[in-house]
């Protein structure tokens, strides 16, 4: 009787799992995050109304006070990129990546040949896709109580994208938390990291009229020329704000995502 490979396990095929390539890893966790979205509106909704209240009570409150400041653009124009940096800072798809550490979907995906740097990657492109969402109601907003940009769609374009990058470069900060300790609640606390950086900086006057500690410590900060780079934009293209404002973004970005990336790999040794 003639032996088959169904009747003879030697002749048996062997399926092995194969890689299918880096871009396509990043992908299929980027869409599988995106997706999850909606499970997760309660941590996204916050981070959407409490910038809008704050720009509503900061305009209120301080705009006649900001009249007798140097401020060439309206106040209203002046706030809203700190409402911007507040509503994208912080707001990642880490405590996802907890989730999936705690049940044992991250150490499942470390039995397959997926590209361990795509399983940060994925996460941070679906950051992307989630921080221009929540900079678009914020500044539909702004539209809404008369604020306009001089520099036309390109600046409005412009805005975004650098609203987004900054977020998107602060995600490095979180993601090194998840990693570094599965905790939830350490992650959620991560964003008590940016309030120093968010306060010590031009959040409320220029920096021209910021005097004392206060005044020279804003100087060092990277926000302070994330903020004057967004409120160019308000005015006319200035090619060193904006340039001094991605060199702000950059240099968080490679901070923290190093941090990040440390992090991944230690879990990945770690095994």
């Amino acid at each position: 009787m003639m032996s088959t490979p169904e009747t003879n396990p030697a002749k048996q095929r062997v399926i092995v799992a194969r890689p299918t390539g880096f871009l396509r890893d990043v992908l299929s966790i980027a869409i599988r995050s995106v997706r999850q979205l909606p499970r997760d509106l309660e941590a996204v909704i916050p981070a959407l109304i409490i910038p809008l209240f704050f720009l509503v009570i900061n305009v209120g409150s301080l705009q006649d006070v900001a009249n007798f400041t140097a401020i060439e653009i309206d106040y209203k124009a002046f706030q809203l990129p700190v409402a911007i940096i507040f509503a994208v800072t912080g707001v990642s798809r880490a405590p996802a990546l907890v989730l999936d550490i705690q049940n044992g979907y991250f150490d499942r995906l470390m039995l397959t040949p997926v590209s361990r740097r795509a399983l940060l990657i994925g996460h941070i492109v679906a950051d992307f896709a989630l921080v221009v969402l929540l900079v678009m109601p914020v500044l539909v907003f702004g539209f809404i109580i008369g604020i306009r940009f001089p520099t036309g769609p390109f600046g409005v374009v412009t805005f975004i994208v650098m609203g987004a990058l900054w977020g998107v470069a602060y995600t490095g900060f979180p993601y090194a938390i998840a990693l570094r300790t599965g905790n939830p609640g350490a992650v959620n606390s991560s964003f008590l990291l940016f309030f120093p950086f968010a306060f010590i900086t031009s959040a409320f006057v220029p920096i021209e009229a910021m005097t004392g500690w206060l005044g020279a410590a804003a100087h060092y900060n990277p926000v302070t020329y994330l903020l004057e780079g967004l409120r160019s934009l308000f005015l006319e293209w200035d090619a060193w704000a904006l340039g001094k404002s991605l060199l702000a973004i950059t240099g968080v970005g490679l901070l923290s995502q190093t941090f990040a990336f440390a992090a991944l790999k230690r879990r990945v040794a770690r095994g």
